[in-house]
């Protein structure tokens, strides 16, 4: 029996206590100490739109699929049609179909077919004007996401259809500055503008006049939607991102169910939620050239600013392939991350870095708390199965002392790695309370590093076929 379901005096106490913080302890959670009995009034809140049933095909506005029109105009007409009347399914066809940014509305489910696939154009301009965004966790005008929306409700993407973001070494990506892909010494690349736009995230310039886009080569991601509520993204094969595949920014009740990314170049996150609420990410397969799911909540003193946390996360049933982080928490989580249950998951990759990732540092601060996560079966894994890392990126330089505390890991079984555990928290904010129970790890390389932690509470857990804990 789990050690979340039968703990011991202490753990019950350290559990309780967590959840009585929460508010969310009801008495059947109490009685078992059970967290993953609190998904029921989670998913409750968690419903995905529904739509009228009426159909605004995009071949009705003048779209054509032969791969070079340019269908913008077309898609446009349709979504505003289809949001004038009331709501409904604006469908794309089998056919290639290139297009521009796409902006959705109200009660509107951009319905992609099988067989059809969306050409994004390659062209920067194509993107503009300007947009609301959060770029890597700091709020400013910058391009459109190629599918975005800001302040709607009730919106969906669906379908067995393909987003191809036409990204690669010769489009968006060389931007990063990367010498593996397309860049190289000399050319443009995004490193000033992501300063400035730091830069003024720290020093509290307005949004409005954080204006980015052209000639700052900050990238736009495929899939953005901003302060919103009551979203539905399913079914849909998504590549070549310039940047993160599906990133819902400030948003409530979002359901991200059955679909597959493989998307390997720079900054290509799989499902990043940032300060989002009430999310469920199902069913979903990951194969990506940096973390395939990172839940995010804004960045250093622009994250703190808005002060909006990423809390009741459910991630069940997905598969993750190749990727830096598996299931990820940051490094972006300066407004706070909590309430987070993932189970029944599976990872396997020698170019997946680590399986389990928590990762902040002196500049993001913030609190990550309250994350349960159970069943969970690990194939090959690079480097770490367990990684919570203080020492990212800037590391100790700056101000804040991230928290991280109280995470509950049951049932994980990893066949090969180089580490089980990486801890580096900091002597003056260690990391807190970690708790692995009946987890097998096999074929492990080397010893745990363990620096700055204060109970750790391992209970049946075989590490090379000896018992730890």
């Amino acid at each position: 029996m789990s050690a979340l379901q039968n703990p011991d005096r202490r753990a019950l106490l350290a559990m309780t206590a967590s959840w009585s913080v929460l508010g969310t302890l009801t008495p059947a959670v109490a009685a078992s100490a059970d967290p993953f009995l609190a998904l029921p009034a989670i998913l409750a809140r968690i419903k995905p739109p529904v739509f009228p049933k009426k159909e605004f095909p995009i071949t009705g506005f003048g779209a054509l699929g032969d791969g070079t029109t340019d269908n913008t105009k077309a898609f446009a007409d349709a979504i505003a049609a289809c949001n004038a009347a009331g709501g409904g399914r604006v469908v794309v066809p089998a056919g290639k179909y290139l297009t521009g940014p796409i902006h959705l509305k109200s009660h509107v489910n951009l319905h992609i077919s099988k067989g059809a696939v969306l050409l994004f154009s390659r062209d920067p301009s194509a993107y503009l004007p300007l947009v609301y965004t959060r770029w890597e966790g700091v709020e400013c005008m910058n391009y459109s996401a190629q599918i975005y929306a800001d302040q709607v409700e009730n919106v969906a993407i669906t379908g067995q259809g393909t987003l191809d973001g036409q990204a690669d070494c010769s489009h968006w990506w060389p931007w990063k500055g990367r010498l593996n892909c397309g860049w190289r010494e000399g050319d443009v690349n995004q490193a000033a503008g992501r300063a400035r736009l730091f830069d003024m995230g720290d020093k509290d310039v307005p949004v409005e006049e954080r204006q980015f886009g052209e000639g700052y080569y900050l990238r736009p991601n495929m899939v953005q939607i901003c302060r919103s509520k009551n979203i539905l993204i399913e079914g849909l094969t998504m590549i070549n991102s310039p940047m993160f595949e599906v990133n819902p920014v400030l948003c409530t009740n979002v359901t991200v169910r059955g679909i597959k990314i493989k998307s390997h170049g720079p900054n290509n996150d799989g499902c990043d939620p940032d300060s989002c609420s009430d999310v469920l990410i199902e069913k979903c397969e990951f194969d990506t050239g940096d973390d395939c799911l990172a839940i995010k909540a804004g960045r250093n003193h622009d994250g703190r600013r808005v002060g909006v946390p990423s809390e009741n996360i459910i991630i069940r049933d997905c598969v993750m392939k190749e990727g830096h982080g598996g299931l990820t928490i940051g490094s972006e989580m300066s407004g706070g991350v909590r309430n987070v249950f993932i189970e029944r998951c599976r990872l396997s990759s020698p170019n997946l870095n680590q399986a389990l990732r928590f990762k902040t540092n002196a500049m993001r601060g913030g609190t990550i708390e309250h994350v349960f996560i159970r069943d969970i079966e690990l194939g090959e894994v690079g480097e770490a199965i367990l990684q919570v890392d203080f020492t990212y990126e800037e590391g100790a330089q700056g101000p804040e002392k991230p928290v991280v505390r109280d995470i509950w890991i049951d049932r994980v079984h990893c066949r090969h790695a180089k580490f089980a555990l990486q801890l580096r928290g900091f002597e003056a904010s260690p990391i807190q309370d970690i708790h692995l129970s009946n987890c097998t790890f096999d074929r492990v390389d080397h010893d745990n590093i363990i620096e700055h932690v204060t109970t750790l509470d391992m209970r049946n857990v075989r590490i090379n076929g000896r018992i730890t804990g």
